[in-house]
This record gives structure tokens, C-alpha cells and sequence, in this order.
């Protein structure tokens, strides 16, 4: 994605000047501006970052300083909350005015980088640590903590996964147990594959205050930096190894019990309203909370469509350079049968989650929780599909280079690597495409017993 001019498939249609319904002139202007910050401060380096390992910490300072990182805040955003510690705009956007068009967009744009991992050492902690305390957190604690986590001061991450506790967040063995003066919670266990986890101030943790399953999970959030008890250490990965995916051990960790977000107990209900993750735990109650399962699903699913953008346009700039029997490849009928049959599945994605987004925008929240739920988990789950044909595609054509850690086609060789990561957060893809189907299922039954 790096020529002046746009080569196929580098550019959603909206941006080649294509007509779309979709779009106001605060979405265009919302789109220069990302494309501009991200340009001046993260696209450039951030292949080098990944190659490092770990982003920078001012990069993070820079996003808070220009209020970038509340974008990664479920919509309809908390305008009066936001606006009590000073942030009134993001970029040229006023709060009020942002909507999941916006979401889409700036998750776009963050991810022309091609790699998974810097924009996520940037974004997952915030987006999934701090919705906990806006939904959940008492005032007091909101005072104490929101401030300085919004306006970037202080960071935060999601902990819930456990060794054994994945999507089966109802088997979570973390216990924290009162004190006997009844003022403090007492935390013992580990919490493995925690995104941002090293970089984290504090953690939005699930832990198991009562007897087994979902009824005796709660959420504390739970200070991690020079905290006693608490060690952390970096979890080496495959791909997206900026992330910080971090494991943490709990050592008879003291946290006030004034630091429970919400009830005791109601731990699992705050984590599906959240955090968004498919759970193993299959509830009846699991409609309540698909508007918020809707926002993650669509963010991701637009991260993943624009990376499957980068591989996809990045292999067509090659072919078109790299010559082979005399020509360049793009000469080759074979070569054009592949790119176009990834590029058929790429620009279907994405009028589907343009057509999501528009929807999100429209819909009351109650016509959106039960009309989109299942639709939108099998977009993310073709995200995933999308981005593995368009990777492997992209490596292909690249050859040798394409498996090559250095060189032209390192970017294509890491994207490739991130593959099957992209294809398990948010839902893995088989629980995904079973889910859609089921709540579809359900909502076609309801409508039938309603009219009877």
C-alpha cells in the first residue's frame, strides 16, 4: 500500500470516489484525520515495532494526548462522562456526533500498517479494561480511576483468561476470598494470554468469589504495577508479538473490596455485556447483551477486512513489478485467477460490514441486539476466512519472499503469521458460525410464537 497511486484493491470503493449511501461529510472529514495521525505517528514504524516486540510508550501517550484512544469505547459514547474530564472532541469529531461508521473508520485506518500486533499494544487494553468501570463502577471508583485512564495517564487491561479458562470463562479457578474484617479481597491464581497485561497500571479481572460456575464470578479491578503478590512475565507468540500478551501470577494479592465492579456474583453478566467474548456458557439470557457483542464483532471484523486489504493489495503491487518468464507475473492467467478470487471475497466483507455499521447507526438498540446478533457473528467469523485467503494468496504469489522474515515480502510473511490469531479473539470461528446460526434460529422461533 505504499504507491502514490492506489493500486486494485488497496482502497475501500468509498475512497476512490466511488458514490455510497453510508458516508457524511463527518465520516470524510473523520477519515483524513485518522489517516493523517496514524500517518505522522504509528503507520511508519510500525513493522519495526513488531519486529521489536513492544510499541513505545510515548506512542501510547501521543494517542491519549489526541484523545485517539476513545474511539476503542463502545458506541453511543459516554458524551457526559467524557466530557467531565475535559474531552469534548475526537480529532475534528464531537463526541456526540460519533457513531459506528466512525468505529469502522478509525479501526481502518489504525490497521493499513498490516500487523495486528502494534494496534493492538495500543488499543485492546483500553477497549476492553475500561467499559467495566464506565457500565459497572461505582461512582467513587469511577472518580478515582476514570480520569486518569481516559485521558491516558494510566493504563488498563481485560484479565480474564486462565490456563484453563478460555471461551469456558465459567471454569474460572482465581479466587479471591474476604478477609475476615470483611475490607479486603485476598486474589490467588494466574491469568494467561492478557493483551497489554505488562504495560497495564491495572487490570478489569474476573475472579471466583463463590462456589462453582457462572454464579460465583465476579470483577474486581485489581492494581498489577508494584503491587505486591503480583509478578508478570511476556508470553512469547507467533505473530502479533508487540501485543505484550503477558501471563500473571496472583499471590495472595490484597485489592480493597471497594474495588468490585458491580455485585458480587454478577461477574459473568458483566463479562458478556463488556468484554464481548463467546462464552461456553450458554445462557438464555445471552440476547440481553448483543449490542456490545455487536461492536467488538464488527471492530474486529473491520481490522481484519483492512489486513486482508494490505496482504491482498501488497501482492498485486508485486505481480506487477516481479517478472517471471519474461514478464512481470501479472501476466500470468493464473496469477490473475487468484488474485481475483481473493478479491471477490475481499470486497464482499466489506460492503457487509459497511452494511452492518450503517445498520448499527439506525437501528434502537433492543431492534439491534436481536436482528444483527447472529448476522454479525458470521461476519467476523468471515473476516477471519477472508484474511486467510487473501494471506495466502498474498504469500503465494510473493514465493520464497513471502516466507521470509526480512526483505520484500516480510510483511506478507508476518501478516500470514497472524492468520489464525485473528480467527480465535472475538469468538472463535466454529463457536462463531454455530452461534449465528442458533440465534437465528431463535429469533425466526420467537417471531413464529409471537404471532400465534
Amino acid at each position: 500500500m505504499q504507491s502514490k497511486e492506489p493500486v486494485p484493491f488497496s482502497e475501500p470503493p468509498w475512497l476512490l470516489g466511488h458514490p455510497s449511501p453510508y458516508y457524511k461529510e463527518s465520516h470524510r472529514k473523520w477519515q483524513r484525520f485518522c489517516r493523517e495521525f496514524a500517518d505522522e505517528h504509528f503507520t511508519p514504524s510500525a513493522l519495526q515495532w513488531e519486529r521489536d516486540g513492544e510499541v513505545p510508550a510515548h506512542v501510547y501517550d501521543t494517542f491519549a494526548r489526541h484523545n485517539m484512544m476513545v474511539p476503542n469505547i463502545p458506541t453511543p459514547l459516554p458524551i457526559k462522562l467524557l466530557k467531565s474530564v475535559g474531552i469534548h472532541h475526537v480529532g475534528p469529531i464531537a463526541v456526540e456526533e460519533f457513531d459506528y461508521l466512525h468505529v469502522i473508520i478509525y479501526s481502518s485506518e489504525m490497521i493499513r500498517c498490516g500487523l495486528m500486533g502494534p494496534v493492538t499494544a495500543i488499543t485492546t487494553g483500553f477497549a476492553f479494561g475500561v467499559p467495566p468501570i464506565v457500565h459497572y463502577g461505582s461512582p467513587e471508583l469511577q472518580e478515582r480511576f476514570l480520569p486518569d485512564l481516559l485521558t491516558g495517564r494510566t493504563r488498563i487491561c481485560i484479565a480474564i483468561t486462565e490456563p484453563d479458562a478460555g471461551s469456558d470463562v465459567a471454569n474460572v479457578q482465581t479466587v479471591a476470598e474476604k478477609t475476615a474484617d470483611g475490607k479486603h479481597y485476598i486474589l490467588n491464581g494466574t491469568k494467561k494470554w492478557i493483551t497489554n497485561g505488562m504495560w497495564s497500571d491495572y487490570a478489569s479481572m474476573c475472579v471466583r468469589t463463590g462456589g462453582k460456575g457462572p454464579s460465583g464470578l465476579s470483577v474486581l479491578l485489581v492494581p498489577l504495577k508494584n503491587q505486591k503478590g503480583v509478578s508478570m512475565r511476556k508470553i512469547p507468540v507467533s505473530g502479533g508479538r508487540a501485543s505484550g500478551t503477558t501471563f500473571i501470577e496472583l499471590d495472595d494479592v490484597e485489592v480493597p473490596v471497594g474495588n468490585i465492579l458491580g455485585k458480587e456474583g454478577d461477574g459473568m453478566k458483566y463479562i458478556m455485556v463488556c468484554w464481548q467474548e463467546i462464552l461456553a456458557y450458554h445462557s438464555s439470557d445471552l440476547l440481553f447483551s448483543q449490542n456490545n457483542f455487536n461492536h467488538e464483532r464488527l471492530t474486529i471484523a473491520a481490522l481484519v477486512g483492512t489486513q486482508a486489504r494490505v496482504a491482498l493489495s501488497t501482492a498485486f503491487e508485486w505481480v506487477m513489478k516481479r517478472e517471471a518468464f519474461g514478464s512481470p507475473l501479472i501476466n500470468q492467467a493464473v496469477v490473475r485467477h487468484r488474485l481475483a478470487k481473493a478479491g471477490a471475497e475481499l470486497e464482499t466483507l466489506w460492503a457487509w460490514i459497511e452494511s452492518f455499521a450503517y445498520q448499527m447507526c439506525h437501528f434502537k438498540k433492543g431492534e439491534a441486539d436481536v436482528k444483527l446478533g447472529g448476522l454479525t457473528a458470521l461476519a467476523k467469523a468471515k473476516a477471519g476466512l477472508v484474511l486467510n485467503e487473501c494471506g495466502q494468496c498474498a504469500q503465494l504469489l510473493f514465493g520464497g519472499n513471502g516466507y521470509t522474515e526480512t526483505g520484500q515480502g516480510e510483511l506478507v510473511a508476518k501478516i500470514a503469521k497472524e492468520i489464525q490469531g485473528a480467527r480465535v479473539p472475538g469468538g472463535s470461528e466454529d463457536v462463531l458460525l454455530d452461534l449465528a446460526i442458533r440465534q437465528l434460529y431463535k429469533n425466526h422461533q420467537r417471531q413464529i410464537y409471537t404471532k400465534l
